[in-house]
């Protein structure tokens, strides 16, 4: 078992166990019912239990206005309405070039998912901004339109989140792109599909969290105030 799980991130050998641990139930209900299930111990499953998922931090939708509003740099305010408003990861935005644009579709070469290419969908009026700005800097069909580091894309993020005193990630933002298209009404498979290019529903739902109280008092004052 030490060699199992040795060099191991601790959610691969949680994987590995259980895999393991299914290919002996599988003997064992094959007919074998004298085998002995080693992974069965509860020192083992202790050890290897799954853990609870922690929750995602969901930023309202008034604090990312406020973010995107406050940014004054035409370039950064791009980058961060780009995972915003489209969903898109800090990576993909990095990697976007004059070319991969078609309005308010965006194309996303060798996307996480492993597929050759993915479509990002932005609105009209972020898509003429970032046209706009391809013009303006005089950008090549094939150069990439944000030529920084993926290090100083985070520290973009980071300082826009202290305008407005939070601490601020990349993924926040891909998350409330999600949360609110979610709490205005788009069906979760549309969330998945198309917001989140995931290849699964459970995944998403994880992505979109709690119903926070001001969202909640929000609802209930929109159906009975």
């Amino acid at each position: 078992m030490g060699h199992f799980a040795e060099g191991a991130k601790q959610s691969t050998k949680r994987l590995r166990f259980s895999l393991l641990r299914a290919f002996f139930a599988f003997i064992i209900n094959s007919g074998n019912e004298r085998f002995q299930n080693p992974c069965d111990s509860p020192i083992l499953r202790k050890i290897f239990k799954d853990l609870k998922p922690v929750p995602w931090k969901i930023v309202e939708k008034e604090t990312v206005d406020e973010i995107i509003f406050r940014t004054r740099n035409q370039r950064n305010r791009l980058i961060l309405e780009l995972m915003a408003r489209g969903g898109m990861r800090v990576g993909e935005v990095l990697n976007l070039t004059p070319s991969d644009i078609d309005g308010g579709r965006i194309v996303i070469q060798s996307p996480k998912s492993g597929r050759q290419t993915e479509a990002a969908f932005i609105p009209l009026k972020l898509a003429h901004r970032l046209e706009e700005f391809i013009r303006e800097h005089k950008i090549e069909p094939n150069e990439r339109i944000f030529s920084i580091s993926y290090p100083a894309a985070r520290m973009v993020v980071k300082k826009a989140g202290e305008i407005v005193g939070i601490h601020l990630r990349p993924h926040d933002l891909r998350r409330h792109a999600a949360t609110y298209a979610s709490r205005s009404g788009m069906p979760i498979e549309i969330v998945s599909k198309i917001v989140l290019r995931h290849s699964n529903l459970a995944t998403t739902q994880r992505y979109l969290g709690k119903v926070t109280d001001i969202e909640a008092m929000r609802w209930i004052e929109n159906l009975h105030g």
